[in-house]
């Protein structure tokens, strides 16, 4: 990867395997389900990343009425909010958060509320200040309607954002948002985002110059910061 500058106006942000890495609870809860349900875990672990609950279910058993889909979803989310063991920070998200002081951004996520803030408490990160989660949209990543209502919240057209996402489900929301995606972690990779960083200790946020509130992305060249 080559050294890249992206300018924006605001960034949005997913949570999980984008500012926190919380692999170790997903895979708990979901081989638990998958085993429920007999299923193949490794086969359900490769969808369910992005998503909420109940669209990885409706995926899995598309024969199941989604009223179920919903109710496992609830005993889910109660049963990952509770279960913080292993979840820690992406390593160069606490310095790239900070670093958004005063800079608009916001949360996007497929975690209800309480989920989003155990999560990242937990990794011991900021909130921030705008929030899309769960409770906000009708419908899952893929779609890009979180992505949308993120913009619309800070106030700038859908071409003046970046999307951080990790997985296949959150790119694709990103894009179909009309926005360009910066790919954190080995995940994203295979997606064609239009940046990829292995972890944010390569993305360093700046304030435009010019004084017209917007932001400048740098992203190092891999291997730049081993030197």
């Amino acid at each position: 990867m080559t050294a890249t500058d992206l300018t924006a106006r605001a960034l949005l942000l997913d949570m999980d395997g984008t500012l926190v890495n919380s692999d170790a609870v997903v895979e708990r809860c979901w081989r638990q389900w998958a085993a429920q349900h007999g299923l193949e875990a490794d086969e359900v672990l490769g969808i369910v990343h992005g998503r909420q609950g109940y669209a990885t279910m409706a995926l899995l058993l598309p024969d199941r009425p989604m009223a179920e889909n919903h109710a496992d979803n609830a005993r889910m989310l109660a049963q990952e909010t509770a279960d913080t063991d292993g979840i820690v920070p992406v390593p160069g998200a606490p310095a790239f958060l900070a670093s958004l002081g005063g800079l608009p951004h916001a949360l996007v996520t497929s975690a209800d509320r309480g989920l989003s803030k155990a999560r990242m408490s937990a990794a011991g990160l900021p909130m921030p200040p705008v929030r899309i989660t769960a409770e906000c949209v009708s419908a899952s990543k893929p779609d890009p309607e979180g992505f949308l209502k993120g913009a619309a919240e800070l106030g700038f057209s859908p071409s003046e954002c970046i999307v951080f996402e990790d997985s296949q489900a959150g790119i694709e929301a990103g894009f179909a948002a009309g926005m360009r995606v910066v790919g954190v972690g080995p995940r994203a990779a295979a997606h064609a985002p239009t940046a990829h960083v292995d972890t944010l200790e390569r993305v360093r946020v700046e304030p435009a110059d010019g004084g017209d509130g917007g932001l400048v992305l740098r992203i190092a060249a891999a291997g730049a910061l081993d030197r």
